[in-house]
């Protein structure tokens, strides 16, 4: 088994097309045919099927993917051992919520930067409908993953910190006015909310449906940023995370409603691959994450509710 044949593997298997993966890899359309066939015939399987100029992973090969993106992450990693002495250095791939990395992760990112100046973190979108995937093909060696409980058995975790989720309201919203703001209070409301899949977005859609809501119009957002302006220029209720509105509630710009329904609440886990090697400077950051964010478990955010 040859190097190069897990080099075209791994971009074929990425690309699912051999005209644009013989012009990444660069080389010609029929040297990647003659390496793939080769590979195939050597583990004694084929790795792909070939419909037509459809072109798809079989079992097979989604079950070899891991264990080449391995093979050639270590290598790599050799080389730039060899290269840079004994410095750690080379890509730490981590996918985590906009707003853990803005508002929890900087002192994390300061405190690993001094101990290892030469890795490069590289901070990707966080999505769980390509979490798994992500992780099992090595295209991230960590995830920051707001969920309550981590159920996949391919994942190794550890629990961090519990986000308070708020429902934030402009100062003339009529909910303000409530000792209690229930599920069946957000009926016809209109809603500034993270993309579905966001664990706390999840929480909230779950409660409605339990009880039969509907909620106006709702507007989504991939910015949080974006969200709390929205909230001041009145229009809608925002869900985000206390430490996300901290200095806005401070400040008296918009309020937190008195939300008296099942918890939105939501537990934050670091998750990698059960068969992924830790590096050392994958395990400094679990580390430093974990002892960074369990200071957060009661945030203290001067959250402001009406009287």
């Amino acid at each position: 088994m040859e190097v190069r044949q897990l080099q075209i593997f791994r971009v074929l298997a990425e690309e699912l097309n051999f005209t644009r993966t013989a012009e990444r890899v660069h080389t010609v359309q029929s040297n990647v045919t003659a390496q793939i066939k080769a590979l195939e015939e050597e583990l004694g399987m084929p790795l792909f099927d070939r419909l037509g100029r459809k072109v798809t992973l079989t079992e097979a090969g989604r079950r070899f993917q891991p264990f080449a993106e391995q093979a050639l992450d270590a290598m790599e990693k050799g080389q730039r051992a060899i290269q840079n002495g004994t410095e750690e250095c080379g890509p730490l791939r981590i996918a985590t919520p906009e707003s853990l990395l803005t508002y929890r992760l900087p002192q994390v990112m300061r405190a690993f930067r001094r101990r290892f100046p030469h890795v490069e973190l590289q901070f990707r979108p966080h999505s769980d409908a390509t979490l798994v995937a992500d992780l099992e093909t090595g295209k991230l060696d960590l995830v920051i993953h707001m969920c309550d409980m981590v159920s996949n058995p391919s994942h190794q975790s550890i629990r961090l910190h519990k986000e308070k989720i708020l429902l934030l309201a402009d100062h003339g919203h009529p909910l303000l006015k409530r000792r209690a703001v229930r599920p069946e209070d957000l009926s016809g409301q209109r809603l500034l909310l993270t993309e579905a899949g966001c664990g706390y977005r999840a929480k909230l859609d779950r409660v409605l449906a339990m009880k039969n809501v509907r909620p106006g119009n709702i507007t989504e957002f991939t910015s949080v940023e974006a969200m709390k302006q929205c909230v001041c220029a009145r229009m809608g209720l925002a869900l985000l995370p206390a430490v996300v509105a901290e200095r806005e509630l401070r400040q008296n710009e918009f309020q937190a409603l008195r939300w008296v329904g099942p918890s939105l609440d939501i537990t934050a886990h670091a998750l990698w691959h059960k068969d992924k090697w830790v590096s050392p400077p994958m395990a400094a950051f679990i580390e430093l994450v974990k002892a960074h964010l369990l200071k957060s478990e009661s945030p203290n955010a001067q959250i402001a509710i009406p009287a």
